[in-house]
């Protein structure tokens, strides 16, 4: 399996591609906490956003098909959690429907919650897609490392992205033998049961690699400390790049307080 699932594109040319990885890092928990902390009923606020994103998108030089089919894989899980709130939000009914022996009813509030809740979640994802697309996983990994971040969770993640491809292989190897042994032929209870033991099968086999990884680092001196070849450079086009996001995000804040 290819090891490109996040940064397929971070090796494009680009302005947003040549910026520091702690700038965009900066930047995009700026833009994600201007996001969630706008007010439901301020539209034309998340359109701006939108606007700053499309701009920013137009600037990497990524394919707009890109940033969509990723969005839309995510979308769906934030509609399940959210898709029942307009069912319980109190408030004027939109509409009344009867399911069987009951009736339930969609309030306006709810229905404007939910809108609210998709449009923060979307943009949120955008911004995140960007980052993701325009700098190497090993660049985010250092930068947050730089920027302080617990050692602990950078390793996790910096293991996470390394091994998932690995696992996701092991899985595969497993469902072929599995399809190859007439897994389909058999019961439903049988069927289950197999799916039980391949999933613990799985565990074991990766609890079992995790231990032999974490013997072979010992032994080569492991001290916590991720190094990369990989070097960051902080310049004037990253502050400048921090300065007119950041004015731009305080702008559209601002502009919700007075209208």
């Amino acid at each position: 399996m290819k090891h490109s699932f996040l940064d397929r594109y971070s090796d494009r040319d680009s302005v947003i591609h040549r910026l520091d990885p702690r700038g965009k890092l900066v930047v995009t928990l700026a833009f994600i906490v201007a996001v969630v902390l706008t007010p439901f009923s301020s539209w034309l606020a998340y359109g701006l956003y939108f606007a700053v994103i499309a701009v920013l998108i137009a600037l990497s030089r990524l394919p707009v098909s890109h940033f969509l089919k990723r969005s839309l894989v995510i979308i769906p899980f934030v509609l399940l959690m959210a898709v029942f709130i307009p069912f319980f939000k109190e408030g004027e009914v939109a509409g009344s429907y009867n399911l069987w022996l009951w009736q339930v009813s969609v309030t306006h509030s709810g229905l404007q919650v939910l809108w609210n809740i998709m449009a923060k979640a979307w943009l949120s994802i955008l911004s995140l897609i960007l980052l993701t697309s325009t700098a190497s996983f090993t660049g985010i990994l250092k930068g947050l490392e730089q920027l302080r971040m617990p050692k602990v969770i950078v390793m996790i993640m910096s293991f996470m992205y390394r091994y998932i491809f690995l696992l996701t292989d092991e899985v595969l190897r497993m469902k072929q033998a599995r399809d190859s042994r007439n897994f389909g032929g058999g019961r439903k209870l049988w069927q289950i049961g197999t799916v039980g033991n391949m999933i613990g099968t799985l565990f074991i086999r990766s609890y079992e690699r995790g231990e032999r990884v974490y013997a072979s680092m010992v032994a080569r001196g492991f001290d916590g400390h991720s190094r990369t070849l990989e070097r960051l450079c902080f310049s004037r086009r990253d502050a400048l790049f921090i300065a007119v996001l950041g004015t731009a995000l305080i702008s559209i804040g601002l502009f919700n307080l007075i209208s």
